[in-house]
């Protein structure tokens, strides 16, 4: 198995949400939309200590998902009691409207960057019926591109278009799924999570078609509750597995991620079962030895 790690507590969110979005790393992270007393239109960033409040969206949402950088994001999806398909994007200051998604979902998954190579995957229509629907964003427009093989939704992942990406757990609509799913112009099936879950966070890269790093942390599990496992990888796709890792101080599900790679992770806000503002931070408790899952 890999070398152990740990989760740190951080400063908390200045706003306790459920069902937000994140991008960005460890040390410099974005997170936007939930659900408070009502639909969030909250943005915050993080430097490694504390939270500091954006400016907010145009459109408050939850189940909304995101990719970029604290200073280069999008914000796409989601649902304020309508299935939407609004894209923003953020410049570190304030958000503008880009192209709408092909399809309008909520639930959905999201990586990659603001400007070339976003990937949006997964999700559920007006009927709350899942989606195998994937499609990439070049900057300006999103283009339907191949799809899932397993329709879900509440599902996360890493990575990029264009580099390689990551899909792993979410619902198909009733109970949990543990399938891996890895992008390189299509998807394929990789090895599956040790612990079925949704509504989870994901950390992690890709690089030239292949997810270097992974993570995957907290989430809801069979019979509906909460849970603070984690999960590490390294080259998930070729051929790597799921291993255990430090469990979370505070179990929870309906939570954003962030970080590039399994050893560097940020878990922020979810339901603890109520909202929580709470900010923990993953590492490896031996800096010297590699996370290599074997």
């Amino acid at each position: 198995l890999g070398a152990g790690s740990t989760w740190t507590t951080g400063g908390n969110m200045n706003t306790a949400r459920n069902s937000l979005a994140g991008c960005g790393t460890a040390t410099a992270a974005l997170s936007f939309g939930g659900y408070a007393a009502n639909y969030s239109a909250a943005t915050e960033s993080y430097n490694g200590t504390s939270w500091s409040t954006g400016g907010n969206l145009a459109t408050a949402r939850w189940y909304l998902a995101g990719a970029g950088t604290t200073t280069s994001a999008l914000a796409f999806g989601g649902s304020n009691g309508t299935i939407l398909a609004n894209t923003e994007s953020y410049n570190g200051t304030s958000w503008s409207t880009g192209g709408n998604l092909g399809t309008a979902r909520a639930g959905l998954g999201g990586c990659g960057t603001s400007t070339a190579d976003a990937l949006s995957f997964g999700g559920y229509d007006a009927s709350i019926v899942a989606k195998n629907t994937t499609e990439y964003y070049n900057g300006t427009s999103w283009t339907a591109t191949s799809i899932l093989n397993t329709a879900r939704y509440n599902t996360a992942g890493s990575g990029s278009y264009y580099l390689g990406a990551l899909c792993h757990g979410g619902t198909p609509g009733s109970g949990v799924l543990s399938s891996t799913e890895y992008f390189a112009g299509s998807w394929s099936s990789g090895n599956n999570l040790i612990t079925g879950r949704q509504s989870h966070g994901s950390a992690g890269y890709g690089y030239r078609y292949n997810i270097t790093s992974a993570l995957a942390f907290s989430g809801s599990v069979t019979g509906g509750s909460s849970t603070a496992t984690t999960e590490s990888a390294t080259g998930v796709a070729y051929p790597g597995v799921w291993v255990s890792g430090g469990n979370m101080n505070t179990a929870r599900y309906y939570t954003a991620g962030a970080g590039a790679s399994n050893t560097a992770g940020l878990c922020f806000g979810g339901s603890a079962p109520s909202n929580t503002a709470s900010t923990e931070s993953y590492g490896l408790l031996n800096p010297g030895v590699s996370n290599t899952a074997t």
